[in-house]
């Protein structure tokens, strides 16, 4: 899904390489999207980062045109952190490259302030495409997961369980999934920066949103949804 501005591109005509951030836990994918995009003449990585803390150093000391991160980062909430990095870099576009295929996470990150989501599966020219597409002023939305959301809204079906989380906040929605990866409310406030209260707090607004009358039931319908994807976030 591809949608265009009438925006200049950040390069601005000039001819110069837009400059690369790559977010990623991975150092082989860091690695080669590095030099992926070292064989493209319109883009320069001009830095790299395993985690959030890191992001925000080379964001502030590099100021690139273009920031690349996976939704799996270490040291927060990445929904959260897409959100925080927008309101101080409002020109910086961003385009989520996560193993997720699924619409809810789509619709979270655009709505958290991405200009564009593909996924790892999808083609290195796909992936280069979504870059210019997004550098260019536009959004991006990789084509095979536009054509689910599409299908999902033309065909009547059954509502898919994650549809049921569109209630949740985004950092209900991460700490409902934390919750389904076995982790307490102690060990979802380390990982994600808060008191314990406030984990506690949101899990009690999760279990009324869901209709839930104990912290075990909770815990147990995470924990199905969870195992139901097999696919680690946070």
């Amino acid at each position: 899904m591809e949608t265009r501005a009438g925006s200049a591109s950040r390069t601005g005509g000039r001819g110069k390489p837009a400059r690369v951030l790559i977010v990623d836990d991975h150092p082989l994918l860091r690695e080669g999207l590095t030099q992926l995009l070292g064989r493209h003449d319109d883009f320069a990585v001009c830095g790299q980062a395993a985690g959030i803390s890191e992001a925000w150093t080379v964001l502030e000391q590099q100021s690139p045109d273009l920031m690349v991160l996976d939704l799996r980062l270490g040291g927060g909430d990445v929904l959260e952190f897409i959100k925080a990095v927008r309101a101080r870099h409002d020109r910086l576009r961003i385009l989520v490259l996560t193993q997720h295929d699924e619409p809810v996470y789509v619709e979270r990150v655009l709505h958290a302030g991405a200009h564009g989501y593909v996924t790892k599966e999808d083609a290195p020219m796909e992936v280069l495409n979504a870059m210019r597409q997004v550098l260019q002023g536009g959004l991006y939305v990789s084509r095979s997961l536009a054509e689910r959301m599409l299908g999902q809204q033309l065909v009547s079906r059954p509502v898919p369980p994650e549809a049921r989380l569109k209630d949740l906040t985004d950092r209900e929605f991460t700490i409902y999934q934390l919750l389904g990866q076995g982790l307490s409310s102690r060990e979802i406030a380390g990982r994600l920066g808060l008191s314990v209260k406030t984990v506690e707090t949101h899990r009690e607004n999760i279990k009324r949103k869901r209709g839930l009358a104990t912290t075990a039931e909770l815990v147990q319908e995470a924990t199905e949804w969870w195992r139901s994807r097999q696919l680690p976030l946070a």
